[in-house]
């Protein structure tokens, strides 16, 4: 299925003007340390009614900011950190209107942005993501969508390679859509559920792509919204973060491995990425490039997690925070 290559320059219907658009969209923006970026990221959002801020376990000044950049924002503190996906449902779970618009703290998106992706929204209605290009601070172009997902050595040299594909002019149905900022259609939610909250980091949007797909819903890119993303700015930077980060990347490209494609394609996988990880780690341990050494041993680290049985996810956050929610709500 093919949105086709259409030229963007098309007149924003009424519905999509102004600012009647927001009560379509409930905004939603999940936190973890998140003081450099979170301010920038909402400061677009002062006249949306439907803001979510979901917190986990913040201990810098991104609440202060939160409610000084858009007071009118319902926030959920937990009190754990309990990754993306346990946030995210947690902010969808409290979603009334038509779309949620998903925003990562390291995002910054224009009203007009929000506006053109709602018009996509619109000319395909059969859509359940709508996502738009991404662009680096640098303003150079992050590739924001994959035709394929694990098959790119079956397209013709020289374009299995990114940097040969074209740049998008128009809309496009993808395979895989970035998770930074997304128009969510609820409907797709109520019927297929949220994100799966087995990840705590990375390959969440994979996941939620895939399935979205072999339920008959497109995912479409409409590069006439355009963002400006921040990679790896969401969360304050420390070795913790640096190890949890790559430590999750390991064990979920083996999840997402074995819940789409089989043990037997997980394994093979697991023998190949921990073979690559350990060599690189011990590489550049021996020539002491330290942040490349720990990011391996990370990513070495959580391939062997995954495979000896070792959850991503503390499953006992869920009672955990609701017990401090409905202290909260005593008090």
């Amino acid at each position: 299925m093919t949105a086709g290559m259409t030229k963007a320059s098309r007149t924003m219907p009424e519905s999509t003007t102004g600012n009647s658009f927001w009560v379509r969209i409930t905004v939603i923006v999940v936190t973890h340390h998140s003081a450099a970026v979170i301010g920038n990221c909402l400061k677009n959002f002062t006249d949306a009614p439907n803001i979510v801020v979901v917190d986990n376990a913040s201990d810098d000044e991104t609440l202060n900011i939160v409610l000084a950049t858009v007071p009118q924002a319902r926030i959920l503190r937990n009190k754990i950190g309990v990754g993306y996906p346990g946030g995210a449902n947690l902010g969808l779970s409290q979603v009334e209107t038509e779309f949620a618009l998903t925003v990562n703290p390291d995002s910054v998106v224009r009203p007009e942005d929000v506006a053109a992706l709602l018009d996509a929204a619109d000319r395909f209605p059969e859509g359940g993501i709508l996502c738009p290009q991404n662009i680096n601070l640098d303003g150079s172009l992050e590739w924001t969508h994959d035709v394929v997902m694990f098959n790119r050595h079956s397209i013709p040299f020289p374009y299995n390679k990114r940097q040969q594909e074209p740049v998008p002019e128009g809309d496009l149905c993808a395979e895989f859509v970035s998770g930074a900022v997304n128009l969510i259609r609820m409907s797709v939610i109520h019927e297929l559920g949220g994100f799966d909250e087995k990840l705590f980091l990375y390959f969440d949007d994979d996941d939620l792509c895939m399935r979205m797909r072999a339920a008959g819903y497109p995912l479409i890119l409409a590069p006439q919204a355009r963002i400006i993303h921040i990679n790896a700015g969401s969360v304050r930077p420390s070795l913790h973060y640096h190890w949890e980060k790559f430590w999750n990347y390991g064990w979920a490209r083996l999840y997402l491995e074995k819940k789409h494609r089989g043990a037997r394609a997980m394994r093979g996988l697991a023998l190949r990425q921990g073979t690559r990880f350990l060599l690189k780690a011990l590489g550049y341990s021996l020539t002491f490039n330290f942040n490349k050494a720990l990011r391996d041993w990370a990513r070495f680290m959580g391939t062997i997690a995954f495979v000896i049985g070792v959850r991503a996810v503390d499953p006992r956050w869920k009672i955990m925070n609701e017990q401090e929610r409905q202290k909260n709500s005593c008090d």
